[in-house]
């Protein structure tokens, strides 16, 4: 990734996981998606990795393929 674009995209990250008291005060979600695409080994998931390490956020990972409906997710 280019630097001044990592830069900006660290900055994004920082700056939103910081806004919970705006979003909430302007009644909006406080909730933020990044479309990564791409074929496979090109950093995908190294890269949610890295974002959740940043804000120290757990991740989970699921296989959502044999899931019917959402009982089964409890």
């Amino acid at each position: 990734m280019e630097p001044n674009k990592k830069r900006e995209f660290i900055n994004d990250l920082i700056t939103f996981s910081k806004a919970k008291d705006y979003y909430a005060k302007i009644r909006k979600a406080w909730k933020r998606g990044y479309l990564l695409h791409g074929p496979p080994g090109t950093g995908k998931s190294t890269m949610i990795a890295a974002m959740a390490n940043l804000l120290e956020y757990d991740v989970f990972d699921l296989e959502l393929t044999a899931v019917k409906d959402n009982t089964d997710l409890r």
